[in-house]
């Protein structure tokens, strides 16, 4: 079966999709406020100095991580979710395989990192604004183990809400993976803000490419390596100069940036795609097999 197809089962109706949804989104603000709680309380009573937003803050770096956790938290009930309101293998949500397929996620990170590396290399070219000095080691350390420890759970959290969830949730209803992509990808550029109307089309764009590999590849894999790739790597290079803050997001993006960032994408996706047709043929791999379901 088609990977935007897999929450047709035949125990799924079209009530348990919405109820599965109005769960994710209580879930969702029940751990964002349990999260700022559990973070801002503390940071009151050590008396902690406030931040751009007027909380107590135990730091710039410390408010990064949070905002991280609060969306890698939404992970186990998206996967509970599939399970509870659809009741499917939480495994679907991941690949036709109904599992994590870890092999091809590894070579999606390899095509990823390059071409994540090579948009942020022509980014610095084309930026008007130069970024400052570098910082120490110590702390450039300090930041780089904390983003290796919540970005790539907040990036799988993306993928197997939007990606996941919603392409699926959306495929419950209608067969063509048109809708499905283009929903979810709305829904994906719309959670990160509104900032120029760049930043939201770029964002829009690379849902709907993740969406379409997902489609294509039959599973996550494509979109979770972007994503981590893309988020890891530029945070790195934020946590280098000491700009490594929550204020600007992938929605502020300026127009030439968002312009480079599509030609980077559409090369991942046809890049992507050629290696999993080539995979696919290959006998000394084994293919990918569709899960009955």
């Amino acid at each position: 079966m088609l990977f935007h197809l897999l929450a047709r089962t035949a125990g799924n109706r079209w009530w348990r999709t919405v109820l599965g949804t109005i769960f994710l989104v209580v879930a969702g603000v029940v751990l964002a406020v349990g999260i700022y709680l559990a973070v801002t309380i503390p940071a009151e009573l050590a008396g902690r100095p406030v931040n751009a937003d007027g909380d107590a803050s135990f730091g710039p770096l410390a408010d990064l991580a949070v905002a991280f956790l609060t969306i890698a938290a939404l992970l186990p009930p998206t996967l509970l979710a599939a399970r509870w309101f659809q009741l499917r293998p939480p495994g679907t949500l991941s690949s036709v395989d109904g599992r994590l397929r870890w092999g091809w996620l590894w070579a999606c990170a390899g095509v990823a990192t390059v071409t994540t590396t090579v948009l942020l290399l022509v980014m610095l070219v084309l930026d008007d604004d130069p970024t400052g000095d570098l910082v120490a080691w110590r702390p450039f350390l300090v930041s780089t183990l904390v983003l290796l420890l919540v970005v790539p759970l907040q990036s799988a959290a993306e993928e197997y809400l939007c990606r996941g969830w919603l392409l699926q949730a959306v495929g419950s209803w209608v067969r063509s993976p048109w809708l499905p992509i283009g929903v979810q990808a709305v829904v994906f550029a719309s959670l990160h803000g509104w900032g120029t109307p760049w930043g939201f089309a770029d964002l829009t764009v690379f849902g709907a490419v993740c969406g379409w590999l997902a489609v294509r590849t039959g599973g996550l894999e494509a979109g979770i390596a972007l994503h981590v790739a893309n988020n890891l790597l530029s945070s790195f290079l934020a946590a280098a100069y000491g700009e490594l803050t929550i204020d600007e997001t992938a929605a502020d993006l300026p127009w030439k940036f968002a312009l480079v960032d599509v030609v980077m994408l559409v090369t991942y996706a046809a890049f992507v795609l050629w290696l999993h047709r080539r995979r696919a043929t290959d006998p000394a791999i084994q293919p990918a097999r569709p899960m009955a379901v």
